[in-house]
Protein backbone atom coordinates (compact mmCIF):
# COMPACT_ATOMS: atom_id res chain seq x y z
CA UNK A 1 0.00 0.00 0.00
CA UNK A 2 1.24 3.45 -0.90
CA UNK A 3 1.72 5.98 1.92
CA UNK A 4 -1.05 8.51 2.41
CA UNK A 5 1.20 11.33 1.19
CA UNK A 6 1.70 9.55 -2.15
CA UNK A 7 -2.05 9.08 -2.58
CA UNK A 8 -2.58 12.77 -1.84
CA UNK A 9 0.06 13.66 -4.47
CA UNK A 10 -1.71 11.42 -7.01
CA UNK A 11 -5.06 13.06 -6.28
CA UNK A 12 -3.58 16.55 -6.63
CA UNK A 13 -1.98 15.55 -9.93
CA UNK A 14 -5.32 14.26 -11.27
CA UNK A 15 -6.98 17.54 -10.30
CA UNK A 16 -4.27 19.52 -12.12
CA UNK A 17 -4.77 17.37 -15.23
CA UNK A 18 -8.54 17.93 -15.06
CA UNK A 19 -8.07 21.69 -14.68
CA UNK A 20 -5.65 21.67 -17.64
CA UNK A 21 -8.19 19.76 -19.76
CA UNK A 22 -10.94 22.23 -18.82
CA UNK A 23 -8.65 25.18 -19.59
CA UNK A 24 -7.87 23.77 -23.05
CA UNK A 25 -11.59 23.30 -23.72
CA UNK A 26 -12.36 26.89 -22.70
CA UNK A 27 -9.43 28.35 -24.68
CA UNK A 28 -10.51 26.61 -27.91
CA UNK A 29 -14.17 27.63 -27.63
CA UNK A 30 -15.31 29.37 -30.80
CA UNK A 31 -12.20 28.35 -32.79
CA UNK A 32 -12.00 25.90 -35.74
CA UNK A 33 -10.39 23.31 -33.44
CA UNK A 34 -12.94 23.65 -30.64
CA UNK A 35 -12.67 21.01 -27.92
CA UNK A 36 -15.75 20.28 -25.84
CA UNK A 37 -15.61 20.42 -22.07
CA UNK A 38 -16.35 16.69 -21.83
CA UNK A 39 -13.52 15.85 -24.22
CA UNK A 40 -11.11 18.08 -22.29
CA UNK A 41 -11.98 16.54 -18.93
CA UNK A 42 -11.75 12.98 -20.26
CA UNK A 43 -8.42 13.75 -21.97
CA UNK A 44 -7.04 15.21 -18.75
CA UNK A 45 -8.20 12.14 -16.84
CA UNK A 46 -6.59 9.78 -19.38
CA UNK A 47 -3.27 11.64 -19.31
CA UNK A 48 -3.24 11.72 -15.50
CA UNK A 49 -4.15 8.03 -15.20
CA UNK A 50 -1.44 7.09 -17.71
CA UNK A 51 1.34 8.83 -15.78
CA UNK A 52 0.06 7.48 -12.44
CA UNK A 53 0.20 4.00 -13.99
CA UNK A 54 3.79 4.69 -15.04
CA UNK A 55 4.52 5.82 -11.47
CA UNK A 56 3.19 2.55 -10.03
CA UNK A 57 5.40 0.55 -12.40
CA UNK A 58 8.54 2.28 -11.10
CA UNK A 59 7.55 2.27 -7.40
CA UNK A 60 10.69 0.26 -6.60
CA UNK A 61 12.88 2.79 -8.42
CA UNK A 62 14.58 4.97 -5.78
CA UNK A 63 16.07 8.43 -6.09
CA UNK A 64 19.54 6.85 -5.96
CA UNK A 65 18.60 4.62 -8.90
CA UNK A 66 17.27 7.64 -10.79
CA UNK A 67 20.51 9.58 -10.26
CA UNK A 68 22.54 6.53 -11.29
CA UNK A 69 20.48 6.07 -14.45
CA UNK A 70 20.83 9.78 -15.23
CA UNK A 71 24.61 9.53 -14.92
CA UNK A 72 24.68 6.54 -17.28
CA UNK A 73 22.34 8.33 -19.68
CA UNK A 74 24.66 11.34 -19.81
CA UNK A 75 27.67 9.10 -20.47
CA UNK A 76 25.81 7.33 -23.29
CA UNK A 77 24.66 10.65 -24.80
CA UNK A 78 28.22 11.96 -24.64
CA UNK A 79 29.48 8.89 -26.50
CA UNK A 80 26.77 9.39 -29.13
CA UNK A 81 27.78 13.04 -29.50
CA UNK A 82 31.39 12.00 -30.09
CA UNK A 83 30.29 9.56 -32.79
CA UNK A 84 28.17 12.21 -34.54
CA UNK A 85 31.21 14.49 -34.68
CA UNK A 86 32.67 12.26 -37.40
CA UNK A 87 29.49 12.81 -39.45
CA UNK A 88 28.71 9.14 -39.87
CA UNK A 89 25.24 10.13 -41.07
CA UNK A 90 26.84 11.93 -44.04
CA UNK A 91 28.46 8.68 -45.12
CA UNK A 92 25.06 7.04 -45.20
CA UNK A 93 23.63 10.04 -47.02
CA UNK A 94 26.28 9.76 -49.74
CA UNK A 95 25.50 6.09 -50.21
CA UNK A 96 21.77 6.80 -50.46
CA UNK A 97 22.22 9.84 -52.71
CA UNK A 98 23.73 7.70 -55.51
CA UNK A 99 20.64 5.53 -55.55
CA UNK A 100 18.31 8.54 -55.67
CA UNK A 101 19.72 9.85 -58.93
CA UNK A 102 17.98 9.25 -62.25
CA UNK A 103 19.73 7.87 -65.27
CA UNK A 104 20.50 11.34 -66.63
CA UNK A 105 22.28 12.29 -63.39
CA UNK A 106 19.57 14.52 -61.94
CA UNK A 107 18.23 13.97 -58.44
CA UNK A 108 14.82 12.45 -57.93
CA UNK A 109 12.19 14.86 -56.63
CA UNK A 110 12.16 14.86 -52.83
CA UNK A 111 15.59 13.23 -52.59
CA UNK A 112 17.04 16.01 -50.43
CA UNK A 113 14.18 15.77 -47.93
CA UNK A 114 14.56 11.99 -47.78
CA UNK A 115 18.31 12.27 -47.15
CA UNK A 116 17.72 14.79 -44.37
CA UNK A 117 15.14 12.48 -42.79
CA UNK A 118 17.52 9.51 -42.94
CA UNK A 119 20.35 11.52 -41.34
CA UNK A 120 18.08 12.74 -38.55
CA UNK A 121 16.76 9.22 -37.96
CA UNK A 122 20.27 7.78 -37.71
CA UNK A 123 21.30 10.40 -35.18
CA UNK A 124 18.09 9.91 -33.19
CA UNK A 125 18.59 6.13 -33.04
CA UNK A 126 22.25 6.58 -32.12
CA UNK A 127 21.48 8.94 -29.22
CA UNK A 128 18.57 6.81 -27.99
CA UNK A 129 20.48 3.51 -28.19
CA UNK A 130 23.68 4.68 -26.50
CA UNK A 131 21.70 6.59 -23.89
CA UNK A 132 19.68 3.46 -23.11
CA UNK A 133 22.79 1.28 -22.93
CA UNK A 134 24.54 3.80 -20.67
CA UNK A 135 21.59 3.98 -18.27
CA UNK A 136 21.21 0.18 -18.07
CA UNK A 137 24.95 -0.38 -17.56
CA UNK A 138 24.98 2.23 -14.80
CA UNK A 139 22.06 0.57 -13.02
CA UNK A 140 23.78 -2.81 -13.22
CA UNK A 141 27.06 -1.45 -11.85
CA UNK A 142 28.11 -1.25 -8.21
CA UNK A 143 29.57 1.74 -6.39
CA UNK A 144 33.03 0.26 -6.78
CA UNK A 145 32.60 0.47 -10.57
CA UNK A 146 31.81 4.17 -10.30
CA UNK A 147 34.95 4.61 -8.20
CA UNK A 148 36.96 3.90 -11.37
CA UNK A 149 35.50 7.07 -12.92
CA UNK A 150 35.01 9.19 -9.81
CA UNK A 151 37.64 8.38 -7.14
CA UNK A 152 35.73 10.46 -4.57
CA UNK A 153 32.98 7.82 -4.59
CA UNK A 154 35.37 5.19 -3.22
CA UNK A 155 36.65 7.67 -0.59
CA UNK A 156 33.15 8.34 0.66
CA UNK A 157 32.27 4.66 0.63
CA UNK A 158 35.34 3.58 2.59
CA UNK A 159 34.83 6.28 5.18
CA UNK A 160 31.16 5.49 5.76
CA UNK A 161 30.83 1.74 5.32
CA UNK A 162 34.34 0.46 5.99
CA UNK A 163 36.72 -1.53 3.84
CA UNK A 164 35.33 -4.53 1.94
CA UNK A 165 35.63 -7.99 3.52
CA UNK A 166 36.77 -10.91 1.36
CA UNK A 167 35.26 -14.20 2.55
CA UNK A 168 36.82 -17.61 2.08
CA UNK A 169 34.99 -20.93 1.94
CA UNK A 170 35.59 -21.68 5.63
CA UNK A 171 34.03 -18.44 6.86
CA UNK A 172 30.98 -18.91 4.59
CA UNK A 173 30.42 -22.52 5.69
CA UNK A 174 30.99 -21.49 9.32
CA UNK A 175 27.64 -19.69 9.32
CA UNK A 176 28.53 -17.04 11.91
CA UNK A 177 29.34 -14.19 9.52
CA UNK A 178 25.79 -12.75 9.14
CA UNK A 179 25.34 -12.50 12.91
CA UNK A 180 28.72 -10.83 13.41
CA UNK A 181 28.05 -8.25 10.68
CA UNK A 182 24.52 -7.50 11.88
CA UNK A 183 25.82 -6.98 15.42
CA UNK A 184 27.73 -3.94 14.17
CA UNK A 185 31.22 -5.20 15.04
CA UNK A 186 32.07 -5.43 11.33
CA UNK A 187 31.21 -2.94 8.61
CA UNK A 188 31.78 -3.12 4.90
CA UNK A 189 30.71 -4.91 1.75
CA UNK A 190 31.10 -8.69 1.78
CA UNK A 191 32.99 -9.97 -1.28
CA UNK A 192 32.88 -13.62 -2.35
CA UNK A 193 35.32 -14.45 -5.17
CA UNK A 194 33.90 -16.67 -7.90
CA UNK A 195 36.50 -19.39 -7.30
CA UNK A 196 35.42 -19.61 -3.63
CA UNK A 197 31.84 -20.20 -4.74
CA UNK A 198 33.08 -22.87 -7.14
CA UNK A 199 35.00 -24.55 -4.31
CA UNK A 200 31.88 -24.71 -2.14
CA UNK A 201 29.86 -26.13 -5.04
CA UNK A 202 32.46 -28.87 -5.53
CA UNK A 203 32.32 -29.72 -1.81
CA UNK A 204 28.52 -29.85 -2.02
CA UNK A 205 28.92 -32.77 -4.46
CA UNK A 206 31.45 -34.56 -2.26
CA UNK A 207 30.77 -38.23 -1.44
CA UNK A 208 31.70 -37.52 2.18
CA UNK A 209 28.47 -36.72 4.08
CA UNK A 210 30.12 -34.33 6.54
CA UNK A 211 31.75 -32.22 3.81
CA UNK A 212 28.59 -32.28 1.71
CA UNK A 213 26.37 -31.12 4.57
CA UNK A 214 28.79 -28.37 5.56
CA UNK A 215 29.00 -27.11 1.96
CA UNK A 216 25.21 -27.18 1.59
CA UNK A 217 24.93 -25.14 4.77
CA UNK A 218 27.44 -22.67 3.32
CA UNK A 219 25.44 -22.29 0.09
CA UNK A 220 22.24 -21.76 2.08
CA UNK A 221 23.99 -19.18 4.27
CA UNK A 222 25.33 -17.34 1.22
CA UNK A 223 21.90 -17.32 -0.41
CA UNK A 224 20.31 -15.86 2.73
CA UNK A 225 23.03 -13.19 2.95
CA UNK A 226 22.49 -12.13 -0.67
CA UNK A 227 18.72 -11.87 -0.18
CA UNK A 228 19.07 -9.89 3.07
CA UNK A 229 18.47 -6.16 2.61
CA UNK A 230 20.76 -5.17 5.48
CA UNK A 231 23.84 -6.95 4.03
CA UNK A 232 25.85 -6.01 0.94
CA UNK A 233 27.15 -9.17 -0.71
CA UNK A 234 28.70 -9.36 -4.17
CA UNK A 235 30.21 -12.18 -6.22
CA UNK A 236 33.46 -10.98 -7.85
CA UNK A 237 34.95 -12.49 -11.00
CA UNK A 238 38.53 -11.72 -10.00
CA UNK A 239 41.31 -12.29 -12.51
CA UNK A 240 43.65 -14.88 -10.97
CA UNK A 241 46.05 -17.37 -12.45
CA UNK A 242 45.10 -21.04 -12.40
CA UNK A 243 48.47 -22.19 -11.04
CA UNK A 244 48.05 -20.23 -7.77
CA UNK A 245 46.98 -22.00 -4.60
CA UNK A 246 43.61 -21.18 -3.04
CA UNK A 247 45.33 -19.16 -0.32
CA UNK A 248 47.35 -17.27 -2.91
CA UNK A 249 44.21 -16.42 -4.89
CA UNK A 250 42.43 -15.08 -1.81
CA UNK A 251 45.42 -12.94 -0.86
CA UNK A 252 45.64 -11.63 -4.44
CA UNK A 253 41.96 -10.65 -4.51
CA UNK A 254 42.15 -8.96 -1.10
CA UNK A 255 45.18 -6.92 -2.16
CA UNK A 256 43.54 -6.05 -5.50
CA UNK A 257 40.39 -4.71 -3.80
CA UNK A 258 42.21 -3.14 -0.86
CA UNK A 259 40.05 -5.31 1.39
CA UNK A 260 40.40 -7.23 4.63
CA UNK A 261 40.31 -11.02 4.73
CA UNK A 262 37.70 -12.75 6.89
CA UNK A 263 38.41 -16.42 7.64
CA UNK A 264 38.60 -19.13 10.28
CA UNK A 265 41.49 -20.96 8.59
CA UNK A 266 44.61 -20.65 10.76
CA UNK A 267 47.02 -21.38 7.90
CA UNK A 268 45.39 -18.75 5.67
CA UNK A 269 45.70 -16.24 8.51
CA UNK A 270 49.44 -16.86 8.73
CA UNK A 271 49.94 -16.56 4.96
CA UNK A 272 47.90 -13.36 4.73
CA UNK A 273 49.67 -11.72 7.66
CA UNK A 274 53.04 -12.53 6.11
CA UNK A 275 51.84 -10.78 2.94
CA UNK A 276 50.90 -7.69 4.96
CA UNK A 277 47.10 -8.05 4.83
CA UNK A 278 44.60 -7.22 7.54
CA UNK A 279 43.06 -10.53 8.64
CA UNK A 280 39.99 -11.08 10.77
CA UNK A 281 39.87 -14.55 12.35
CA UNK A 282 36.48 -15.68 13.60
CA UNK A 283 38.03 -18.14 16.03
CA UNK A 284 40.23 -15.42 17.54
CA UNK A 285 37.12 -13.26 17.96
CA UNK A 286 35.36 -16.12 19.73
CA UNK A 287 38.34 -16.65 22.05
CA UNK A 288 38.46 -12.94 22.84
CA UNK A 289 34.78 -12.96 23.80
CA UNK A 290 35.08 -16.13 25.85
CA UNK A 291 34.89 -15.31 29.57
CA UNK A 292 38.13 -15.94 31.43
CA UNK A 293 38.03 -18.48 34.22
CA UNK A 294 40.81 -18.26 36.81
CA UNK A 295 41.88 -20.57 39.61
CA UNK A 296 40.02 -19.77 42.83
CA UNK A 297 37.07 -18.20 41.02
CA UNK A 298 33.63 -19.09 42.34
CA UNK A 299 30.91 -19.98 39.82
CA UNK A 300 27.24 -20.88 39.88
CA UNK A 301 26.97 -24.00 37.71
CA UNK A 302 24.23 -26.39 36.61
CA UNK A 303 25.48 -30.00 36.69
CA UNK A 304 23.96 -31.89 33.76
CA UNK A 305 25.78 -35.24 33.48
CA UNK A 306 28.49 -37.47 34.92
CA UNK A 307 32.16 -37.19 34.12
CA UNK A 308 34.85 -39.64 33.03
CA UNK A 309 35.42 -40.73 36.63
CA UNK A 310 32.54 -42.06 38.70
CA UNK A 311 32.65 -39.28 41.27
CA UNK A 312 32.66 -36.39 38.74
CA UNK A 313 29.83 -34.15 37.60
CA UNK A 314 29.96 -31.98 34.47
CA UNK A 315 28.47 -28.58 33.70
CA UNK A 316 28.90 -26.01 30.93
CA UNK A 317 29.38 -22.28 30.79
CA UNK A 318 27.15 -20.26 28.41
CA UNK A 319 29.95 -20.24 25.78
CA UNK A 320 30.23 -24.05 25.87
CA UNK A 321 33.29 -24.36 28.11
CA UNK A 322 33.13 -27.68 30.01
CA UNK A 323 33.70 -27.67 33.75
CA UNK A 324 34.43 -30.96 35.54
CA UNK A 325 33.46 -30.90 39.22
CA UNK A 326 35.02 -33.49 41.54
CA UNK A 327 32.85 -35.45 44.00
CA UNK A 328 29.67 -34.00 42.52
CA UNK A 329 28.03 -37.08 41.02
CA UNK A 330 25.23 -36.96 43.60
CA UNK A 331 24.49 -33.31 42.69
CA UNK A 332 23.76 -33.99 38.99
CA UNK A 333 20.52 -32.27 38.00
CA UNK A 334 21.00 -29.41 40.44
CA UNK A 335 22.73 -26.03 40.41
CA UNK A 336 25.69 -25.68 42.74
CA UNK A 337 28.37 -23.17 43.71
CA UNK A 338 31.79 -24.46 42.61
CA UNK A 339 35.35 -23.20 42.99
CA UNK A 340 37.85 -23.50 40.12
CA UNK A 341 40.97 -25.44 41.13
CA UNK A 342 42.77 -25.80 37.76
CA UNK A 343 42.46 -25.25 33.99
CA UNK A 344 43.78 -27.23 31.02
CA UNK A 345 44.07 -25.95 27.44
CA UNK A 346 43.47 -28.74 24.88
CA UNK A 347 43.03 -28.88 21.11
CA UNK A 348 39.28 -29.04 21.65
CA UNK A 349 39.26 -26.00 23.90
CA UNK A 350 39.63 -25.06 27.54
CA UNK A 351 38.83 -27.61 30.24
CA UNK A 352 38.16 -26.41 33.78
CA UNK A 353 38.32 -28.54 36.94
CA UNK A 354 36.47 -27.45 40.07
CA UNK A 355 35.36 -28.54 43.52
CA UNK A 356 32.07 -28.01 45.26
CA UNK A 357 32.13 -24.81 47.30
CA UNK A 358 32.15 -25.34 51.06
Amino acid sequence: MAPASVNVARLMYLLVCEVAGAAIALSTKGTPVEVTMTTGLISGLIVGAFFIWIETLIKGFSLRGFSTATFGLLVGMFCAWLITRIDISNLVSLAVRDRLQSRDGTEVVGAEALITTISFTIQLILYASLGFLGAVLALRSSRDDFAFIVPYVRFRQDSSTGEPLVLDAESIMDGRVPGVVRSGFLRGRLVVPRFVLDEIQVLASSPTPAKRQRAERGLACLESMRSAKDLQVSIEDAAVTADETMHGRLVHVARLLGARLLTSDENLCKVAKLRGLDVLNLDELLDALRPSVGVGEKLRLALVRGGKDEHQGVGYLPDGTMIVVNHAVKKIGTTQDVVVISTLQTNSGLMVFAELAA
